[in-house]
């Protein structure tokens, strides 16, 4: 499945017109532009993209039948990972070209890992599903779960968010003593793409 943004074109195919929808979809191919992700290290290429202040994914799964088709027009592209700055980029895309945005993370400033820890690990399905802790984006799920993915964080009260575009938004809360090690296991409900949560729809 194609990820095509601000789409403002909407066709319904009756059966004897089936015939049409391949030069249909080459003449959509030729209006749209493709835009294509590198990145040259593990942080960039499982940071998180939003576009036009939209969830898409995250870089390296941005490709084949998630490849990333846009309208003509300028575009903002932010690519987000935990203890890194924002990745901001405004973009130009032209009508059937396509172009290839190189991602490059910084450290934040102040990023740390606490002296105390508590361990959280997350297996969440879909593993492309957006994770926020404390309201602040941490990564998609697929790389805070598995035998050896887990979240550093301190002690105390969290509050943990599941989002991903056609899905219902998951809500939890977990309260970690220091040293502790848990686990928070969900698969995300289909729904519709506009019961989104806000966290994946943030303004650039």
């Amino acid at each position: 499945m194609r990820i095509v943004l601000r789409l403002i074109l909407a066709v319904t195919f009756l059966p004897l017109s089936a015939a049409l929808a391949v030069p249909f979809a080459l003449a959509q191919n030729k209006v749209m532009g493709e835009l294509q992700f590198e990145g040259a290290s593990k942080i960039e290429r499982d940071a998180g993209v939003w576009i036009d202040g939209n969830y898409v994914g995250y870089v390296k799964e941005l490709k084949g039948n998630k490849k990333v088709l846009l309208l003509p027009g300028k575009h903002t592209v932010i690519a987000r990972q935990a203890g890194y700055t924002d990745f901001n980029q405004e973009i130009v895309v032209e009508p059937g070209e396509t172009q290839t945005l190189n991602i490059k993370m910084s450290l934040a400033p102040t990023a740390r890992t606490p002296d105390v820890t508590s361990t959280l690990k997350l297996t969440i399905q879909p593993s492309r599903a957006a994770v926020f802790l404390d309201g602040n984006y941490v990564g998609h799920a697929g790389e805070l779960g598995g035998a050896v993915h887990a979240l550093l964080v301190t002690p105390g009260k969290h509050h943990i968010k599941v989002e991903l575009p056609g899905y219902r938004t998951f809500e939890t809360e977990v309260n970690l003593i220091a040293g502790q090690k848990s686990e928070v296991k969900t698969e995300l409900v289909k729904g519709s793409i506009e019961q989104a949560g806000s966290d994946i729809k943030k303004n650039p």
